[in-house]
């Protein structure tokens, strides 16, 4: 069965280059975003996991752990890792697990067998504090992804997780959001969003981002 949004994470013990783990007790209290790629020493996965090196104090600033994973061997994946370093200016500080029974990809139905019956799509998954699945993308294996759109992603997840908003298309940090529908008490809007908000629609209210202003639970 294919995971849906809201799920629990499946949990696994695997190997990786940082030593086995068990992915529930790596993540901890924090968020985690879980990648796969099609092989070690392929061009756009080379890049991605460059970039995702690069963005560590980003994820930091969310509490966010990121993971990589494809179907080679921990020896293949740390020979890997010296041409990341080398052809992307960065060092790799995260672990990518080595797949090598296929466990961890039939968890979360990462092979497509129309795509490749052996190797990994490029799936990424962001999971919550409470190991529930939030997020869930695949590219094909041409297109490498837009890791700003990752962050941009739990930006508003943590966001809305913390307040009676959603973030509109194209949102980003500190862009003004939507009143959720389902809040009509205009005695709790005014202590929520004391910036007031701007009625577009009954049901499309604009207010400021939050984050900064609300003190209450």
């Amino acid at each position: 069965m294919s995971l849906r949004l809201g799920d629990t994470a499946p949990d696994f013990e695997q190997d990786t280059t940082e030593g086995k783990i068990r992915f529930h007790d790596w993540l901890g209290n924090g968020w985690g975003v879980l990648f796969s790629h099609p092989a070690d020493f392929t061009p756009v996965c080379t890049t991605e996991l460059g970039l995702t090196a690069k963005l560590k104090d980003e994820f930091a600033k969310r509490n966010v752990k990121a993971i990589a994973l494809s179907v080679d061997p921990v020896d293949s994946h740390h020979d890997w890792i010296k041409d990341i370093n080398e052809t992307q200016g960065c060092v790799v500080n995260f672990p990518i697990i080595a797949d090598h029974d296929r466990k961890v990809s039939e968890l979360y139905d990462m092979i497509h067998p129309n795509a490749d019956s052996s190797l990994t799509v490029r799936s990424l998954f962001v999971i919550d504090p409470n190991k529930k699945v939030r997020l869930i993308i695949t590219y094909p294996a041409s297109t490498g992804r837009n890791f700003n759109e990752v962050l941009r992603v739990i930006d508003s997840l943590q966001l809305t997780d913390d307040h009676k908003v959603a973030t509109p298309g194209n949102w980003e940090r500190g862009g003004d959001v939507v009143i959720v529908p389902s809040l009509q008490d205009e005695d709790e809007i005014k202590q929520r969003f004391p910036k007031g908000y701007k009625a577009v629609k009954s049901y499309l209210r604009m207010t400021p981002d939050p984050s900064s202003n609300w003190s209450g639970d």
